[in-house]
């Protein structure tokens, strides 16, 4: 399903070479019931001998509940020009093969808990056939018109892992496939740059991301259930779970406001572009998956541009119409939606992106989205290029550890206090908040990169873009719902991603017209507020 409109409803309420990275996992042993769960993987390959990664045994004391692969797009830093078409293809479908396997093992699961052997058999030993062949034609892909990855092969093995296990490639690397970006650094460091500048509305005490220190305590905040039987809990026992909520009012604050230094830009542009309130959503993603419907395997809902779906050109962006007050912005930003876990069905239960990959119950219109383009705590910020395209966050978190995770959650009246991997049960009277803080620095050439992340970043501790960074406008988007108090809703999500709360990601294209930049930053750099 490319495209699905409705009536909207508003609720009541690390670099690491691929060598070095190549995983190869093996289930060995399962037993259900909370009884012991081995599984036998392959560690990394720097932990081990050279040229011998060592067995390592994972025991768990309860059931599987995931399917975890090494993310092979992390991993491709540097692809060449000419092979990102068939590369993004490849790895489109590698996405469907984890989700095939998932919904293998979930029909299976308690087979699997009673027949070790039906793991390896059924699953994860197809599921690494069909990934060794998918990373084969990437490496012949690249090799064509440039030299072949090394270690590619070593990407094929998956494992399974249990809900509470450490996340990481093949569930005990744990370093959370960074792919290049700032050694992780730029997810919780920088976040608040620049975003609290000269605001002083309904945003300013929330805004940093990536906070969170103080997830987990109160997993069970009250809410009448039993963090231990979550996989009964949520989309038909896909998640999410009664721990993947926290009452917000447990929660110490810990946002910390950036220090503004001499020559810093203080301004703000805001951009109107309603809250889809036409109701465009398509589980496509033209960033990571052009020309591939239900790229994403979950539903994204859409603001600005209306001609966004896979299939999608900078000419078809460029020529689009907007939801923008500004016609001058025909911008595309898209979020997974959010829906309420009631048992109501939506026109999508039967297709891709909805109840086909596990995303299932009532989509909730925004009741407010704020699109504001910040400035820099130590200087001035340059125009972003044309069709500069950003995703912040990492849709596949869960499984990948949290190096580029970028979600912030919290509830009105309480910004001050940001969840990175929990949802926030919110008191009567409060709306939950979902915030992001793109990257804020461009490396002055590239619109793209291989693995969508490594031309952008974050700036440094110190407000700083890295070296060969120039500092840009920084999109910070703040999705607000009206919800029923206390859990019961989720973020879409990949199927093996459990619709976990740290798998929360936005995207985002630029189709400012060149006029509307260069007041965009004009504003910024003179500390101006402006619409």
């Amino acid at each position: 399903m490319r495209h699905t409109a409705r009536t909207p409803r508003t609720s009541r309420k690390k670099r690491s070479s691929l060598a070095n990275r190549a995983i190869a996992a093996s289930a060995a042993l399962i037993l259900g019931g909370g009884g012991l769960v081995a599984v036998n993987v392959y560690a990394s390959a720097g932990e081990g001998p050279s040229g011998s990664p060592p067995t390592r045994t994972q025991s768990v004391g309860r059931q599987m509940s995931t399917i975890d692969c090494p993310d092979a797009g992390n991993e491709l830093p540097d692809v060449p020009e000419q092979a990102r078409p068939e590369v993004d293809r490849e790895l489109a479908a590698m996405d469907t093969q984890i989700t095939d396997a998932y919904q293998q093992f979930a029909d299976r699961k308690e087979q699997i808990s009673q027949d070790p052997g039906l793991a390896e058999n059924a699953v994860l030993g197809p599921l690494r056939n069909k990934r060794t062949a998918s990373l084969d034609r990437i490496g012949t892909a690249i090799e064509r018109v440039g030299q072949r990855p090394t270690g590619i092969e070593g990407l094929a093995g998956c494992s399974l892992r249990a809900d509470d296990s450490a996340p990481g490639n093949g569930g005990d690397t744990g370093d959370g496939g960074n792919g290049g970006q700032d050694d992780g650094q730029g997810q919780d460091q920088g976040q608040n740059q620049g975003q609290n500048q000269g605001q002083g509305d309904d945003q300013g005490q929330g805004d940093n991301q990536g906070q969170g220190d103080n997830q987990g305590q109160g997993d069970d905040q009250g809410n009448g259930q039993d963090p231990g039987d979550g996989q009964d809990q949520g989309q038909g026992g896909n998640g999410p779970e009664a721990s993947d909520f926290v009452d917000i009012q447990s929660v110490q604050p810990n946002v910390d406001r950036p220090r503004q230094r001499r020559g810093s830009s203080r301004g703000t542009f805001t951009t109107d572009c309603g809250r889809n309130e036409n109701g465009k959503f398509n589980p496509d993603n033209v960033i990571v998956a052009p020309g591939v419907s239900n790229g994403a395997h979950h539903m994204h809902d859409y603001i600005g541009n209306q001609a966004n779906d896979a299939f999608a050109s900078d000419d078809d962006l460029a020529n689009g119409a907007t939801t923008c007050r500004n016609q001058g912005d025909r911008s595309t930003y898209y979020w997974p939606v959010l829906r309420l876990q009631n048992g109501q069905d939506e026109a999508d239960v039967n297709a891709d992106g909805g109840g086909k990959d596990q995303n299932t119950g009532e989509i909730q219109t925004p009741s407010q989205v704020t699109l504001k383009f910040v400035g820099s705590p130590v200087g001035k910020v340059t125009a972003m290029p044309r069709f500069l395209r950003i995703i912040t966050g990492d849709a596949k978190a869960f499984t990948n550890g949290d190096a580029n995770a970028n979600a912030s959650w919290s509830c009105t009246g309480f910004e001050n206090r940001q969840l990175k991997d929990k949802y926030p049960i919110c008191p009567e009277g409060s709306q939950v908040v979902r915030t992001f803080a793109f990257q804020n620095c461009w490396d002055g050439q590239n619109t793209d990169s291989a693995n969508h992340r490594t031309h952008v970043a974050f700036a440094q501790s110190d407000g700083r873009c890295p070296n060969g960074f120039r500092a840009v406008p920084q999109l910070v988007q703040r999705i607000v719902y009206d919800v029923p108090p206390g859990p019961g809703f989720a973020v879409d999500s990949f199927p093996e991603q459990l619709h976990k709360p740290i798998t929360d990601h936005g995207d985002f294209i630029n189709v400012f017209d060149k006029q509307l930049m260069k007041k965009v930053v004009r504003c910024i750099n003179d500390g101006r507020r402006c619409r």
